[in-house]
């Protein structure tokens, strides 16, 4: 069997090697087989990455570059992804076990982020603000912070790197990226892109490797102007503190418990497929998964019965199978975490109606079940921690109010979904949920256009649309004395 190919960190418009020489397998969640080794990176390959991402920065390339200039990078950058989609799509499937097709959809819609963002370079604008003294002229402009870095996570590697990497060189920064240890291969594959679509070498740098060798580093190094980081709760609070504690910005897209609320009058086909959709897509392993379910009393056994039928129906396979509907979670631990969550559900009095078991999809790889848990509350464990996986709570309830209620008690505040017919309540409800994305009769709805906040524990700062400009530039206020006659001495009164 031949060795594994080897992928290097990319610094300053190249492949390096890593600093210590060492390397760490991939694997293939869908199989276990080692897909690739990719280098382990230190605090002096994060100190290498960050000087080559200051150097191009600093670099009158970059600095003299018009907006609108840096907007047709963006955009053709846009369009290697979509003329490498297949490619692309083929290796994140690989890497971390999403379904093929899934990835390609993905992969069709993901250069519309980097064309948004193209188009917004040279709309980066300040205001003229009206003084009391009309000889004085006050505006503001927006800059660039400087060196941005960026971790990401594996559930979604080009995706979630776009939602940062694209408004971050919209707004002339430059990245430092340090993507999940388990999904490294094709956020190299963009930078190289990136050069190749224009971006001078530096602008885009990516060192791989894990967490407390590599991406605390990046969190800690004083070159950073801000760090931006999707994943967990846990880890984000710990880079908040951080950021804060150097008076840099942080922005946090964190964990989710979002509920996903079904009425006795909605279309109850429609709702059981937005469940589905909301809970089993990707394995369950997204931060906006609608894991809590809660259902109208009148309409609770309906509901039930068609999303376990649905999910004891759900083919498991080979992701990139075409018929294959539900691939395996990312890695080994993922996989028992979910496993352990169910069981700790059992414990605590849950059944699980479907699904409820590991399983290795027969290729020996980390696949579970899709489950549906009843006779839960929640006040147990399993309905309140974020699980990422395959695993929806359905809970039945009576009232509007209660259901406002029990939606909202939880530590996290990403998204929400509602299935109505009555209009009124759509937006009571979209105004009562606590939730920085309120999906009403659709789950998972996605556009670089619109932007998207966590609420609470899910996180700080905008993600998407032109909200989030605000989060990679600073603001400059600029006064200028168009009067050339003599200052007015201060101590001289004047009537």
């Amino acid at each position: 069997m031949s060795e594994p190919r080897r992928l290097y960190h990319f610094i300053g418009g190249k492949p390096t090697p890593p600093d210590s020489g060492e390397y760490f397998p991939s694997a293939n969640p869908a199989t276990g087989e080692v897909l690739y080794e990719a280098a382990r990176g230190n605090h002096r390959d994060i100190a290498a990455a960050v000087e080559a991402a200051r150097k191009a920065f600093d670099d009158s390339q970059w600095q003299e570059l018009s907006q609108t200039r840096r907007g047709h990078l963006l955009r053709r950058l846009g369009d290697l992804i979509a003329e490498n989609a297949e490619e692309l799509a083929r290796s994140e499937s690989l890497d971390n076990g999403k379904l093929l097709r899934e990835m390609r959809g993905q992969l069709a819609t993901l250069p519309e982020y980097y064309h948004y963002y193209a188009g917004l370079a040279d709309k980066i604008q300040g205001d003229v603000i009206p003084t009391s003294d009309r000889r004085v002229l006050n505006y503001t402009v927006r800059e660039p912070l400087g060196v941005v870095g960026a971790i990401t996570p594996w559930n979604s590697p080009l995706t979630l790197t776009g939602s940062k990497l694209a408004p971050a060189l919209c707004a002339g920064n430059t990245v430092v990226i340090k993507p999940s240890e388990h999904t490294s291969a094709t956020v190299l594959r963009l930078a190289e892109l990136a050069v190749e679509a224009g971006f001078p070498p530096g602008a885009v740098n990516v060192v791989t490797g894990f967490g407390g060798e590599a991406g605390q580093p990046l969190v800690d190094h004083p070159g950073l102007a801000k760090i931006s980081f999707t994943g967990s709760t846990a880890t984000g609070s710990r880079i908040a503190a951080a950021a804060a504690g150097r008076f840099i910005g942080s922005t946090l897209e964190l964990g989710g418990k979002s509920p996903n609320i079904v009425f006795e009058d909605a279309d109850v086909a429609n709702a059981a497929t937005g469940v589905v959709a909301g809970i089993f897509a990707a394995a369950g392993q997204t931060c906006i998964a609608g894991s809590r379910v809660f259902a109208h009393r009148a309409v609770y056994d309906e509901l039930l019965e068609r999303v376990s039928e649905r999910a004891r129906s759900i083919r498991i396979g080979d992701p990139l199978a075409d018929d294959t509907e539900l691939g395996p979670l990312a890695f080994p631990d993922q996989r028992d975490k979910v496993a352990s969550y169910v069981d700790l559900a059992r414990s605590e009095g849950a059944r699980a109606l479907t699904g409820g078991r590991a399983t290795d999809g027969g290729l020996g790889g980390c696949f579970y079940e899709p489950t549906v848990l009843v006779d839960v509350h929640n006040g147990m464990r399993a309905v309140r921690e974020e699980i990422f996986g395959p695993v929806a709570a359905i809970m039945p309830f009576d009232t509007e109010d209660e259901v406002v209620a029990l939606a909202n008690d939880t530590d996290y505040g990403l998204a929400a979904g509602v299935w109505t017919t009555n209009l009124a309540r759509a937006h009571r409800m979209a105004a009562r949920l606590d939730a920085g994305t309120v999906w009403v009769n659709t789950y998972r709805a996605m556009s670089p256009m619109s932007p998207r906040q966590g609420f609470k524990a899910s996180g700080a700062g905008v993600e998407h649309g032109t909200e989030t400009i605000k989060e990679y530039t600073r603001l400059k206020s600029v006064w200028i004395n168009t009067d050339e006659g003599p200052v007015p001495d201060p101590f001289v009164m004047r009537g």
